[in-house]
């Protein structure tokens, strides 16, 4: 049944055939996926691409993800080799995008990835869009259902917080399992991570046996979440705190940290995958309860804790 005043649809046949219907007529709709909820819209058309980039207020140059069920489709559109393959078998359907280079004769809206010879690609896990996915004839664009710089969305509420009535389909697929972006690797010349996520330098590191780089320096966007603005609630945020400013919202992690009115615990039991299910949570309710800043204390810069001290980084920016 559809909510007549959010506009969010709950998962059925008939709701995944009316979200194909959007999309065959190059609409725009709010997307469950296992990292966080994202606008889909027809990657091969660019009166879609147009709407994604103009919904979102997302600068042209930034790229988009585009999202795939299978191989075969993407193999229209991107080179692939043993590299890829691997990641692939590996961690595909999942938290994992893939930098390639395009073909010259995708249909994928050059707009679409900024107008680079490469293209991020990514198959989800999430079982909403890998159902709509398989119904459609073209593979989708989804960058994350946000206005550009702000907070990630992680539940079909979310999507509608930031868009209001801009938004007038959403499939509702629950709470993100992962609520972090998705790990971005760049697979074009020499193997970089452009992007921490779910998935570790360590463990890409393990599938290709070699030493893998997280990327340090942006000298150009050729791959999504590069901004140096980002994830941000609006409001002032310092790092690596030991205790709160007056009146500060206190974001917290681990069991010594007592329960209060301005303390906001990532993880009481110190679970950093916890941490960064709940990191985009917090942070909305923390900016829905108009604190005027934000103390946060040291996250451990390890495992998924790395992506979670990048996203705090950009949000701090």
């Amino acid at each position: 049944m559809k909510n007549i005043y959010l506009n969010i649809y709950k998962n059925s046949p008939k709701n995944l055939n009316k979200a194909k219907k959007f999309l065959k007529k190059n609409n725009i709709i709010g997307v469950p996926t296992e990292t966080v909820y994202g606008l889909a819209g027809n990657a091969y058309s660019s009166r879609a691409i147009k709407k994604i980039y103009k919904l979102k207020k997302r600068p042209k140059k930034n790229p988009l993800i585009i999202h795939y069920d299978n191989l075969k489709k993407l193999k229209k559109d991107a080179h692939i080799d043993n590299r890829f393959l691997k990641l692939y078998k590996k961690f595909s359907p999942g938290p994992l995008t893939f930098i390639l280079k395009k073909k010259r004769d995708s249909k994928i809206c050059p707009s679409a990835n900024a107008n680079l010879k490469m293209i991020a690609v990514r198959f989800p896990k999430h079982k909403i869009i890998k159902n709509l996915l398989k119904k459609l004839n073209f593979p989708l664009a989804i960058p994350s259902a946000n206005i550009s710089t702000k907070i990630s969305p992680i539940s079909a509420l979310d999507v509608i917080d930031e868009f209001g009535k801009n938004i007038n389909f959403v499939l509702d697929g629950g709470r993100s399992k992962i609520g972090l972006e998705s790990t971005v690797i760049n697979l074009c010349g020499n193997i970089k991570i452009m992007r921490p996520g779910a998935i570790s330098k360590k463990e890409i590191g393990k599938t290709l046996g070699k030493n893998i780089l997280i990327s340090k320096k942006v000298n150009k966007l050729n791959s999504p979440g590069l901004l140096k603005k980002h994830y941000s609630p609006g409001i002032p945020i310092r790092l690596n705190c030991k205790k709160a400013d007056n009146k500060a919202a206190f974001i917290v992690f681990g069991k010594k940290y007592k329960k209060g009115k301005y303390i906001f615990n990532l993880s009481p039991k110190g679970n950093l995958k916890e941490a960064g299910k709940n990191l985009y949570k917090i942070l909305r309710k923390v900016k829905n309860l108009n604190f005027k800043k934000i103390n946060v204390v040291k996250i451990p810069n390890r495992d998924i804790g790395i992506a979670i001290n990048d996203r705090l980084r950009k949000a701090a920016y």
